[in-house]
């Protein structure tokens, strides 16, 4: 039964960790973590060190489907990856030299946020800033969002990829499409840095098949939904996000406060 459970647990955390991902780029820190902390006892450090790394192949899957689609901006998603790593480190720093604050449920309650401004301001096509907009500025907003989205991360701990995908389709105007698919594109590289990092410094893993297990779930969960997210209409791809993150951030609110 304790196996059944495991199992049963790792099913529903990594398929719907993958639908976040494939769908918006949202971390699978926000649903694995509190999934694994409050149904499999696994302690709070060693279970985001397992989203993590249930992040990095889910998120390279669906940056390759995005990319497959021509709905990836490589260049500035580079350029916006550098400046996140680099700014989440300063606000990692800031974080250490404050109190502890009351901010730990700001990434269930950005996800909630982002999920119903697609419902009620569905994002149908590119901002006309966007395809009037030069290089040299698409970059430079590139590097100032990446600052903002690394601050955040760092300081706070969560919210890197719903704060990406509000940037990307807020402040540089891009479709819904291409900012999902860049967002998953920066994702796999900055799960991977904090997957690494986790394990180096909590001394690895004390149960292998749950990694195993919610990487693989994970990654079949983004696998499908990338591929149907890059087939859907513009309409039924923010419909569905928006009731998707909603109901997401609504379970683990639930899951965490109640």
């Amino acid at each position: 039964m304790d196996i059944f459970i495991k199992i049963l647990v790792c099913l529903i955390a990594g398929l719907c960790a993958g639908f976040g991902t494939g769908l918006a780029g949202l971390s699978a820190a926000a649903v694995i973590a509190p999934m694994l902390i409050t149904f499999l006892g696994v302690a709070p450090y060693e279970a985001v060190g397992i989203a993590l790394a249930s992040d990095v192949l889910a998120s390279a899957a669906s940056a390759l489907t995005y990319g497959k689609n021509k709905n990836l901006d490589i260049k500035n998603g580079v350029i916006m990856l550098v400046s996140v790593l680099v700014f989440t480190f300063v606000g990692s720093l800031l974080a250490s030299l404050l109190p502890s604050s009351t901010m730990g449920g700001f990434s269930m309650f950005m996800t909630l946020f982002v999920g119903l401004k697609f419902i009620f301001r569905p994002v149908m096509s590119a901002k006309e800033s966007n395809q009037t907009r030069s290089k040299k500025q698409a970059a430079i907003l590139s590097v100032l969002c990446g600052m903002v989205i690394g601050l955040i991360c760092g300081f706070v701990g969560a919210g890197g990829g719903m704060m990406m995908l509000l940037m990307l389709v807020s402040v540089l105007g891009y479709e819904l499409k291409t900012a999902v698919g860049t967002s998953v594109f920066i994702m796999s590289f900055t799960a991977l840095t904090g997957a690494v990092s986790h394990f180096v410094i909590g001394g690895g893993i004390t149960d292998i098949w749950i990694l195993l297990m919610c990487i693989a779930f994970t990654l079949v969960g983004a696998l499908a939904t990338a591929k149907f997210a890059n087939k859907a209409s513009a309409k039924t791809m923010n419909r569905l996000l928006g009731i998707g993150l909603s109901v997401m951030s609504i379970v683990m609110i639930m899951i965490n406060f109640i």
